[in-house]
This record gives C-alpha cells, sequence and structure tokens, in this order.
C-alpha cells in the first residue's frame, strides 16, 4: 500500500473523531458568562484532547512521510492507535458527566496511554517493514519520549484514585513534552 492512503485514512478518522468531540459539547443554559464558567472543566478536557489528537496527527504525519512501505501489520497497528483514539470523545464525555471522579480520569489515562502503544506498535511495525536502517529507524532511535509517555500514562492511571489532579498533571506533562516541535524527522 502506498503511505499516502494511509495517511489520507488517518486523516480522516482523526477530521472525524475532532468533529464528534466538539459535537459533544454541551451549550450552557444561560447567556452570562457565570453560565459558560459552569462548562470550563468540560471546555478544559476538550482542549487538551484536542491537542492530544492533534499531537497524534501531527506526529504521524511525520511519521508516515518519512515511510516509503507500508505492511499488513502497519495497518493493523495504526487502526489499532485509531481505536483508542476514537474513545477519546466518549471518555471525555464520561469526565464530564462525573464530574471528573477518580474511575473517568484513570480511564482518560488508559485511553490516551492505549493510543500511545498503538502509536509504538505502527512505529515498530514500520520500523519492520522498512528495516533497521530506514528514516524512520533512524528518526526515532532509542524513542525516550515515546517511553517516557508510556511511563507517565501508567503511573498516572493508578493515581487517579489517588488524587486526580496528581494524573491530570501527569496528563498535562505528557502533552508538554510532545508541543516542544520533535525534529528528530527534520533532522534524519
Amino acid at each position: 500500500m502506498n503511505p499516502g492512503r494511509l495517511a489520507a485514512f488517518t486523516d480522516g478518522v482523526v477530521a472525524i473523531i475532532i468533529t464528534i468531540m466538539v459535537l459533544e459539547l454541551k451549550v450552557p443554559s444561560g447567556g452570562s458568562l457565570r453560565d459558560l464558567a459552569g462548562s470550563a472543566p468540560v471546555l478544559l478536557a476538550y482542549a487538551l484532547s484536542f491537542i492530544n489528537v492533534g499531537l497524534y496527527w501531527n506526529n504521524h504525519h511525520h511519521l508516515i512521510h518519512a515511510t516509503e512501505k507500508v505492511s499488513g501489520a502497519v495497518l493493523w497497528a495504526n487502526l489499532f492507535l485509531l481505536f483508542w483514539l476514537s474513545l477519546v470523545p466518549f471518555v471525555i464525555r464520561w469526565l464530564d458527566e462525573s464530574m471528573f471522579a477518580a474511575g473517568p480520569t484513570a480511564a482518560y489515562g488508559i485511553v490516551l496511554g492505549m493510543a500511545a502503544v498503538g502509536y509504538s506498535l505502527t512505529e515498530r511495525a514500520i520500523i519492520a517493514a522498512n528495516g533497521r536502517n530506514s528514516a524512520v529507524a533512524l528518526a526515532l532511535g532509542a524513542d525516550r519520549k515515546g517511553w517516557l509517555s508510556l511511563v507517565l500514562y501508567g503511573m498516572a492511571v493508578p493515581l487517579a484514585f489517588v488524587s486526580r489532579w496528581i494524573a491530570l498533571a501527569l496528563y498535562l506533562t505528557v502533552i508538554v513534552m510532545w508541543l516542544v516541535p520533535d525534529r528528530r524527522f527534520q533532522k534524519t
């Protein structure tokens, strides 16, 4: 398969995910800023999730741009990634309706953590299809950022039952870590 088809499919799914996320936002019942303030937690969860999905889309773009061959394993790994990303709107709704209870906060981390696993599996499948000396393999190297993300999600999920604020801070840490431009693919 041409990597461009994989990128186009992923772009379409990500666009649908973002559309569903925004359509799930509830409009405040009143017309004052105080009414809008009641929506602040879910708006924050939406903003963080939009950034998260956007980061996956952006990094996926760089990953696929450096890919020459796509195998069946790449397709399945990419579907695994997209499956977990597609659950982001659901878990945001659950966070909102539960007022950020511990279970939904942990579930948010599970969804994001499994998306990170899916992204890592996609990287590994691309390397297997393109070789250890491929542009993707050389750009990723030891992939410390990817592994650190998995560790932070792994810590945040159980910590959500101790303090949801600590878990949310760890989720935010992952976002900030990935907001710093990743120059690995540009260098390679």
